[in-house]
């Protein structure tokens, strides 16, 4: 198929590189001229203003958005759509809000272009891996792009067949799904990430225990020197937590096992708030992603007025005196 990439970052250019690889014929824009130069010498057209690249692009035009969620998407969203024509497509492929994906999709009928939300998995390794993908929108036009889905995903590879699964029809063993109307894939996408969050938490606090199990207030018998990245490896052979996660942490740890590089500043990109808003919404509780989402805030925090307020009620009920960061007390 012929499409049009938007945004050549970390992920846009590796999914136009899988495509351009899978024999699909892409268009790619950028605001960096020298991306777009970049792509060109590995078999992309290029194009030097969105005038040009809607130009090049097939019937029905497809573009694929990979810009950041909020307002650079929404200003793209509406730039490609006032350059394009009734049955036109228009792919947000970002981590878009799904409540953005349900307006978008009626502000875009009303000119007769289509509009399907993808939310994307596989981040910086999806060139070689592929890509999970969690589809929105009209059933009939997904169908139609189901060439370029294929490509981009991971396709069955040597994982085991779930028991059962050949009885079940769809894509779900290829790695990407058909999730329901405007919306449906970025909600998928939205929990998904929200759950990324507790799995990330859970291992993050686990490995602290073992960090500190050396610790010289704790009885002598009960202290332990473990080697935190050979704990990793082995619960990457065989263990019921082994994850695609675990062997992330199991090469960051074999890196540098103090992670000294690494500040600490923990960012959130928007899915995680997402995703506790609809359980308050379904009134669903959350208490590991709640906490996981706040653990992340906390990062990048000194101490808060709340804490300083904590300590000066245990000083004045109870007489503790906390001891000063750096610090010890007698």
């Amino acid at each position: 198929m012929r499409l049009g990439m938007v945004g050549l970052g970390r992920m846009g250019a590796n999914m136009a590189r899988r495509l351009i690889r899978g024999g699909h014929e892409v268009v790619v824009t950028d605001l960096s001229a020298d991306a777009v130069k970049g792509m060109m010498s590995e078999g992309a057209t290029g194009s030097a203003s969105l005038d040009d690249f809607v130009s090049k692009l097939g019937s029905p035009r497809i573009a694929w958005l990979m810009v950041p969620a909020g307002g650079p998407t929404e200003s793209t969203a509406q730039a490609i759509a006032d350059r394009f024509r009734p049955r036109d497509i228009l792919i947000d492929g970002g981590n878009s809000y799904f409540k953005d994906d349900i307006r978008r999709s009626k502000m875009l009928a009303e000119k007769g272009i289509h509009y399907v939300d993808v939310g994307t998995s596989g981040g910086v390794w999806g060139l070689e891996r592929g890509y999970c993908m969690m589809i929105g929108g009209p059933k009939e036009v997904v169908q139609k792009l189901d060439p370029i889905f294929k490509t981009l995903a991971p396709g069955r590879g040597d994982i085991p067949r779930t028991p059962g699964r050949e009885k079940l029809p769809g894509t779900a063993e290829e790695g990407y799904i058909y999730c329901g109307p405007s919306g449906a894939g970025h909600f998928v996408k939205m929990v998904h990430n929200g759950i990324e969050y507790g799995i990330m938490q859970a291992y993050a606090e686990g490995f602290d225990i073992f960090r500190n199990a050396s610790k010289p207030d704790l009885p002598k018998n009960e202290q332990y020197e473990f080697d935190l990245a050979d704990i990793a490896e082995v619960w990457r052979r065989g263990s019921v937590v082994s994850s695609w996660l675990l062997d992330l942490t199991a090469i960051a740890l074999a890196e540098n096992p103090t992670l000294s590089e690494y500040s600490g500043f923990v960012q959130d990109s928007g899915e995680g708030r997402w995703t506790i808003e609809a359980a308050i919404a379904e009134a669903v509780p959350v208490d590991v992603l709640s906490a996981a989402l706040f653990v992340r805030f906390r990062s990048r925090l000194e101490h808060t007025f709340a804490e300083k307020m904590l300590s000066a009620m245990r000083q004045k009920f109870g007489g503790h005196v906390e001891p000063i960061a750096g610090k010890k007390t007698a």
